[in-house]
């Protein structure tokens, strides 16, 4: 994740793969999205209830498909101020 937030000011994350998650992946996922526009696509049943009982879920984008995830775009403006900034 690091090497495409370096590069693209949006990333995807398909998460579709990832059959575990703590707050080992949350860590960089939530600087990550500081500084780009980062949506994560496609995540386990695990790393859904990971984000919900976090909080994490409200702070991210979060779509069923990478392809809803990449076609979901909004100027930084446009977001939401974060608990988290």
């Amino acid at each position: 994740m690091d090497r495409a937030a370096a590069e693209h000011s949006k990333v995807v994350l398909d998460a579709s793969g990832i059959t575990f998650a703590d707050s080992s992946l949350l860590n960089p996922l939530i600087p990550t999205h500081r500084t780009v526009d980062l949506r994560v696509a496609a995540p386990t049943r695990q790393l859904c209830r990971l984000l919900e009982i976090t909080g994490v879920d409200a702070l991210l984008t979060v779509r069923s498909t990478v392809e809803e995830a990449a076609a979901c775009w909004a100027p930084r403006s446009a977001w939401p101020s974060s608990p988290y900034s």
